[in-house]
């Protein structure tokens, strides 16, 4: 069935925002189906040069044919775009043919034009460690289009499952955009996910009508975080550190190491987030900052002991935050001089206390995974068994040199046996 629209277009001036200078604001005035829609046009009319009858400056005033000309393009211009909208199907209201007009339901159609949309519309949902990562991805992008399609920008339309693969391929052969941070399979696939997210978000507006992604699979490889077993944390705890630096440093790594909390919800711990738990004891109450999961923790002596050992810390001054954290970067940096005074080769950053947590203080000691999982604040317990896998190498690792030694045990025996055999 045809559906008809009754639609007009009247300009008129808004003699209540008349101003001192006896100039009062054009207005458009879209009316579709009986409701209207109006629409400042940015310019000012003395009132007595409008002529309400026609709804332009009368011919003889000062000027008058420069704003009537505009006016007519105005209306032009409105008209087009209720013609837009029909062909493309959308529904036609003053309201929408107002948006066209000012472009604010302009379909994106370029990938430039999406990564904008999504940096002006969608980034500041997100954390500013996750955010600040999108920026590489853009770099990336443009450098691959360029490259592959020897210009600046391209069509929604070329994205499609090829694009993707090629841009894959890209990724594994192209300069970093540091030499420092070479891109390893999981930095690929990291950079594939947040192109995804473009491309999902284009499929939800409809400004593409099919998936790229949806025949490609993103695999990661798994990654075993380092960890530090109980002796390499016995040797952290027991350094004697004369640099109050270094000491803070290493205080707050242990106590990561014995609550499993990650660097950013272990800076913004408040001293009203140590309750007193269901056992009488002290915990630690909070939200996870990554997925806003509740954690609940209780202290174990450790962590309790670097609580109090600063527990002149909090004021109103830090807003009573509990301990005194550095940055992230210059804690990681400590971090690295405390590794090498312990003797200790592995790449130690903060992130390594949680995973000692997870490993070495609960499951390697019989914590049940599915406790483990709650401690850390996972919303899956398929995440929480990587940790699992990385023991199980442990126990591997500690079983292979077990054979060795009994071995080596079990090779004087069999020469000694030999010389009485002989003799």
């Amino acid at each position: 069935m045809k559906t008809t629209h009754t639609f007009s277009i009247h300009f008129w001036l808004k003699r209540k925002a008349e101003r001192r200078d006896g100039k009062a604001p054009v207005y458009a005035r879209i009316t579709v189906n009986g409701r209207r829609a109006e629409l400042s046009l940015k310019e000012f009319i003395l009132t007595e040069h409008w002529c309400s009858d026609t709804g332009r400056v009368k011919f003889r005033a000062s000027g008058a044919q420069k704003i009537n000309n505009y006016l007519s393009e105005v209306q032009s211009d409105l008209t087009d775009c209720k013609k837009e909208l029909k062909n493309e199907g959308k529904f036609i209201s003053a309201q929408s043919i107002k948006s066209r007009y000012l472009g604010e339901d302009k379909p994106v159609t370029t990938l430039k034009e999406l990564m904008k949309y999504h940096r002006e519309n969608d980034l500041e949902k997100l954390e500013n460690g996750t955010a600040k990562n999108y920026g590489a991805t853009e770099k990336y992008l443009c450098r691959f289009v360029k490259k592959a399609f020897k210009t600046s920008d391209v069509n929604l339309a070329q994205i499609d499952y090829s694009f993707v693969v090629k841009f894959d391929s890209y990724l594994r052969v192209c300069p970093p955009l540091r030499k420092s941070q070479p891109l390893g399979n999981n930095g690929i696939m990291k950079h594939l996910e947040r192109f995804q997210k473009f491309t999902t978000l284009a499929l939800k507006f409809g400004w593409i009508n099919h998936n790229p992604f949806g025949l490609h699979e993103l695999k990661f490889e798994d990654y075993d975080c380092a960890f530090l077993d109980q002796y390499e944390i016995q040797k952290v705890l027991a350094l004697d550190i004369v640099d109050s630096g270094l000491r803070l440093v290493r205080d707050i790594f242990i106590f990561s190491c014995y609550t499993g909390l990650c660097y950013i919800e272990t800076k913004l711990l408040k001293k009203t987030d140590i309750v007193l738990g269901i056992d009488g004891e002290q915990w630690i109450d909070v939200r996870r900052k990554k997925t806003k999961t509740p954690v609940k923790i209780p202290l174990l002596d450790q962590a309790e002991t670097i609580v109090a050992k600063y527990s002149d810390y909090p004021s109103e001054d830090n807003d009573f935050s509990l301990l005194p954290v550095y940055s992230n970067q210059k804690v990681n940096e400590y971090l690295k001089k405390i590794a090498k005074l312990c003797g200790i080769k592995k790449n130690l950053t903060f992130h390594v206390a949680r995973h000692s947590f997870a490993t070495t203080v609960t499951l390697l000691n019989d914590v049940p995974l599915e406790t483990v999982s709650k401690l850390l604040g996972h919303t899956k317990l398929s995440t929480t068994q990587v940790y699992a896998r990385v023991v199980e190498r442990k126990i591997s690792n500690d079983m292979a040199a077990l054979k060795i030694k009994l071995k080596s045990m079990e090779k004087p025996k069999k020469e000694n046996e030999e010389l009485a055999e002989a003799s």
